[in-house]
């Protein structure tokens, strides 16, 4: 196993790496950084344990939301009712309305789980 030896708020560290793994280590080690910095930066917590901490859980916490909107995106849509005889229009078939309204659902429940609008 490798060591490389990385900055987290100005202190050095020593870790131990997998052969390949340091571009996804590095990567860890700056989202981690900067989550650190922002808490720091914002001045209300001084205590470097205090504010790992406090980024772990925010970090934590954005994994869980992004795992919950994969999960989102994954599920199978409702089931859609039938759409009255009278939705389809010419050259459409109610299967394929019904095929219609699906994939908006589906569309609708990944984009809420975004937050963002576009």
């Amino acid at each position: 196993m490798k060591q490389i030896e990385v900055q987290i708020m100005g202190q050095s560290y020593l870790l131990g790496c997998p052969e390949g793994g340091e571009p996804q280590l590095r990567e860890a080690v700056e989202r981690v950084d900067a989550a650190m910095c922002k808490i720091r930066d914002a001045g209300k917590v001084k205590a470097r344990d205090r504010i790992a901490v406090l980024a772990s859980l925010n970090l934590a916490f954005d994994l869980a939301q992004r795992e919950a909107s994969l999960a989102a995106m994954a599920a199978p849509a409702a089931p859609v009712p039938p759409a009255p005889a009278t939705a389809a229009g010419p050259g459409t078939s109610d299967a394929d309305e019904a095929r219609a309204l699906q994939l908006i659902q589906r569309l609708d429940q990944a984009l809420a789980g975004d937050g963002h609008l576009l």
